[in-house]
């Protein structure tokens, strides 16, 4: 066997990839750019692949490997890409098993079983299997979109792997390709039955037999262990054989943690566990992380579900960071320099409080925070699970980064262990971070330093080389979840010895001989510092220095923007909060907040060209950043605050400055204003001439617009309508932004109602632009002018009438006062940005906030018989915000049953949802959650603040949705 696959020549390439693509119903991609993007995972490592296949079906699967095997092409199933070991990189070709291979095949509540496709993701199986009373144990902190074949690849578990175990532990039965193309069913006693596994599993025990010695003295005995193949569990499987026989041996059991080495699972047949009875957690503070690992032994005499550790790195990130921040609210008081996240599971409530009273009298009532309710529960957990993807956020050359940080020792072990570890990173002139499993003895440690400084690589190499000895030394595991990789196969020999290495080089030519399966990874280690991100194939690529439209004080420079993505993929998640609506809508690697970051990563630094040259108006580059509807999920939503709406209006704005300019739809959009402004002047007869046929079609024809997609009609200007600013009380601006002065100045006569009423002045100066619809179209050059010339009007309205805040009905334009003007690399005094920033709310909010403190009291009646009201939040609110207080406003002034609807993102997102090339995708986002929950509520009334989300549940649903503060001058005028 060769130590990996043979190099494809280039010129060949293409016309194999033609010839695949012509074989299957699923897609093949060949160009650079989509191969690109699936060069990096989570890891510090980036491979160009040779090409990617989105299958349709297991037939294209098993086509695309006999293709393979047909023409010697090295070959990587992957599943969501968030490997931290470098497993889901290479020189092969990519089978993406995501996309169209993610379904439940079957369950079976009885024996507790399902079998599944491998793309299936893991949040999504326990959704399906939740109304049985049933979950898959390994739970592992990336559950929202990890996939069943990537835990299965990588054999991972989670935290509460002290009840549940690893993901081989619940692995009945893999339906598998080998690299041959043979199809075949690993099962417990399989070569009983079918001669072909027979073989299979004879070479295989005839390898252990030779070495079984070896197997018992050198395979560690912790709970946690993913290093090599599983060569211990297939020694106790033909001891445990009746004899004669191999009815106990289950070779599905040595694929599960191979990385994609000996095969492609096509389906797999798992084990679930009931789901607990009840649960509860407490987060107990500590002084520091040594306190902390001395109170995990007797932590775990309480039996708990998990006991999970975050030192005081990742809580002082997550202070930093907008989605985050609210859970340090729900840490103990102190603040505290080390947590344990503490989880019991009970038969009862009873049982339940029991064990948290046991705790708390263990450590004292002011170092624990105890929480029983799902929900108090789901946001406590938020943390835990960000812990790695935050560390990547961390400002400075020096990051903490992926390389010995997995390993596993025995529980009672950890505290000398981390103290032995902590000296060596010391010796090597670092520090670390310590996070995650301390109920298992795997913990997370990641000294921080800087792959681009040629001496922090060789104190890598020289801290995995010791720590590796300190780990047989203590008799535990080189990787307790996260695997080997790219990253450790080279350390395997020096933890387990050449008789058991070359063992596992034996098995893999037993289903490999060619070594075509994911090669370099397990039996034949590449270098440890190859293929670097930082430095791939063709040298280094730092970011070149860019004159830029906005500054990037917040994220320690433009460098360190364009290269924030780390990979870890939350933006793949399909359930709960906003991002990534266009990945959800398409499931595109390519449209996921990752694909973009990568894009513009790769293209900025002139991986797409030539090294150091940005590639702005690069066509792939913009075709990925397309489908971006600018939402700032990212911004908020993503632990590492990677911020794709500003990076691409910044790649925009770069690509128009080098093309010359602008193309007309977007200086179109981009100018909004002026172009209501005229039609708000005459809207009886423009609103006809709008809806007239000669003159929408030139207008679809011009600038790309969709015909099923409806026109706002315009307004006679709030400006023109009666209203005086006299009064004595507090003056409160009301912004003008372009929507509600020219559009639907009722929502804006509404809001003066309400602010009158309680007492304030209110003034509605003119204004310019507040520049978001030139900021999403990437008109930053004009944006800086317009935000110039408006913030001085607005900071001298705000001066002139010594208003006490600012406030806003549209969302996107409150926001780009609070957001976007703080970054736009204008000549306004910063200081007065922020001023102005903080001054600056929506209205309702600002109503919400200072219900107790308004000049006149609010009206006490609400709403006889209300209907119930269901509340939308705008993208931008809930990125920079918050719509639990509009919810609270309607709670307070209508009364009744009033929510949030649980939805991301409308799909309408400005001029995006306008036009031809986008219309169908945002009626998809639409019908992710949005629309179904419009419609099944016909009776509620709809509140959404946002007018391009009202005017999209108009056109999705054929409901009319309010604002919520024309919602409110209702309820006070019935009242």
């Amino acid at each position: 066997m060769g130590s990996s696959a043979t190099p494809v020549p280039a010129a060949t390439l293409e016309p194999l990839l033609a010839d695949l693509s012509d074989r299957l119903d699923g897609q093949v991609r060949a160009g650079m750019h989509d191969r690109m993007l699936y060069a990096t995972d989570a890891s510090i490592y980036q491979i160009e692949p040779l090409g990617v296949v989105l299958p349709a079906s297991s037939g294209d699967i098993l086509e695309t490997v006999r293709f393979a095997a047909t023409h010697g092409l090295p070959l990587l199933p992957r599943g969501a890409g968030t490997s931290l070991a470098g497993q889901a990189v290479n020189r092969a070709l990519v089978l993406d098993l995501t996309a169209g291979y993610d379904r439940l095949v079957a369950l079976d509540p009885e024996t507790r079983t399902a079998r599944v496709q491998p793309g299936l993701v893991l949040e999504t199986l326990n959704h399906a299997t939740r109304t049985a009373g049933l979950m898959f144990g390994p739970d592992v902190a990336t559950s929202s979109h990890a996939t069943i074949g990537g835990m299965i690849g990588n054999n991972s578990a989670g935290a509460h792997s002290v009840l549940y175990g690893r993901t081989v532990d619940h692995l009945l039965a893999l339906d598998v390709a080998l690299a041959d193309g043979r199809r075949l069913t690993f099962s417990e006693g399989a070569g009983e039955r079918d001669p072909v596994v027979e073989d299979l599993t004879r070479r295989v025990i005839d390898i252990i037999d030779s070495i079984a010695a070896d197997i018992d003295t050198r395979f560690p005995r912790t709970r946690r262990r993913v290093d090599g193949y599983n060569l211990d569990l297939l020694l106790a499987q033909r001891r445990a054989s009746t004899p004669g026989t191999f009815d106990r041996v289950n070779l599905a059991h040595l694929l599960c943690g191979s990385e994609g080495t000996l095969g492609v699972t096509l389906e797999a047949t798992i084990g679930l566990v009931p789901t607990p009875a009840t649960k509860s957690l407490a987060i107990v503070g500590f002084p520091d992380v040594d306190a902390a690992l001395a109170a995990v032994e007797p932590i775990l005499a309480t039996d708990p579900a998990a006991v999970e550790l975050l030192d005081d790195v990742i809580i002082q990130l997550a202070r930093g960071n907008r989605d985050h921040r609210v859970s340090i609210e729900l840490l103990p008081p102190g603040p505290p320099a080390a947590v344990l996240y503490v989880e019991y599971f009970r038969p009862d409530e009873g049982a339940r409080d029991q064990a948290l009273d046991a705790l708390t009298d263990q450590f004292g009532a002011d170092a624990v925070r105890r929480f029983t309710t799902a929900a108090e529960m789901d946001r406590a957990w938020r943390l835990r699970k960000a812990g790695e993807p935050l560390l990547h956020g961390r400002p400075g050359a020096r990051k903490p980064v992926t390389f010995i940080e997995d390993t596993a020792v025995d529980p009672t072990q950890l505290p000398e262990f981390v103290r032995r570890f902590r000296a060596i990173v010391t010796r090597h002139g670092t520090t670390a971070s310590y996070y995650a499993h301390a109920s298992v003895g795997c913990l997370h440690i990641r000294p921080l330093v800087a792959l681009t400084d040629p001496a922090d690589r060789t104190r890598i190499a020289e801290m995995m080389a010791e720590i590796t000895d300190l780990v047989v030394e203590f008799g535990g595991a080189l990787s307790g979840e996260h695997g080997d990789g790219r990253l450790r196969s080279h350390l395997l020999e020096r933890f387990y010895g050449p008789a058991i290495t070359d063992a596992f080089r034996r098995i893999k030519e037993v289903f490999d001989p060619e070594g075509r399966m994911n090669p370099g990874i397990i039996t034949t280690p590449t270098p440890l510092m190859a293929d670097l991100r930082v430095e791939p194939a063709r040298g280094p690529v730092p970011v070149p220095s860019v004159s830029t439209f906005f500054r990037y004080e917040p994220e320690h420079g433009f460098a360190e923007a364009v290269e924030r993505c780390n990979g870890a993929g939350l933006c793949r998640r399909m359930e709960g909060g906003t991002m990534c609506p266009s990945y959800r809508a398409t499931r595109d690697e390519r449209h996921a907040t990752r694909g973009r970051g990568n894009a513009l990563r790769l293209a900025i630094t002139g991986q797409l060209g030539r090294i150091g040259t940005p590639a702005w108006n690069d066509a792939e580059t913009l075709a990925t950043l397309d489908l971006c509807l600018s939402c700032k999920a990212c911004k908020s939503e993503c632990p590492s605050n990677v911020d794709i709406a500003k990076l691409k209006a910044e790649y925009l704005a770069q690509t128009y400055r080098s093309a010359g300019g602008p193309p007309l739809a977007a200086r179109v959009f981009g100018r909004v204003r002026a172009a209501s402004r005229l039609a708000a002047m005459a809207p009886n007869l423009v609103n006809p001439l709008l809806r007239s046929g000669p003159v929408r079609f030139a207008m679809n024809r011009l600038l790309g617009l969709e015909p099923r997609r409806s026109l706002p009609p315009f307004a006679r200007s709030l400006y023109r309508r009666p209203r005086s600013d006299d009064g004595d009380g507090p003056a409160v601006i009301l912004f003008p932004d372009c929507f509600t002065v020219y559009n639907e100045p009722v929502i804006g006569e509404d809001a003066i109602a309400v602010l009158r009423r309680l007492g304030y002045r209110v003034v509605l100066p003119r204004l310019g632009c507040c520049g978001r619809s030139m900021i999403s179209n990437g008109l930053l050059e004009d944006a800086v002018g317009v935000v110039e010339r408006t913030a001085r009007e607005l900071l001298d309205a705000v001066e002139t009438h010594d208003a006490i805040a600012v406030v806003g009905c549209e969302p996107s334009c409150v926001s780009a006062i609070t957001d976007d003007w703080l970054d736009l690399s204008t000549r306004l005094d910063p200081v007065r940005l922020h001023e102005l920033a903080a001054k600056t709310q929506l209205v309702e909010d600002f109503l919400d906030t200072r219900w107790d403190r308004h000049p006149n009291p609010p009206p006490a009646s609400r709403t006889p018989g209300a209907s119930a009201c269901r509340v939308h939040g705008h993208c931008h609110h809930k990125a920079l915000g918050d719509p639990a207080g509009t919810v609270r406003l309607l709670q307070r002034v209508r009364g009744g049953d009033v929510s949030l609807i649980d939805a991301g993102c409308c799909g309408m997102a400005g001029a995006f949802g306008y036009t031809r090339a986008h219309y169908d995708v945002s009626m998809a986002v639409g019908e992710l959650a949005l629309f179904p929950a419009v419609r099944d509520e016909p009776d509620a009334v709809i509140a959404a603040a946002g007018t391009s989300c009202r005017h999209q549940v108009r056109d999705g649903t054929g409901r009319v949705a309010r604002h919520p503060i024309s919602l409110v001058a209702e309820a006070w005028r019935e009242g």
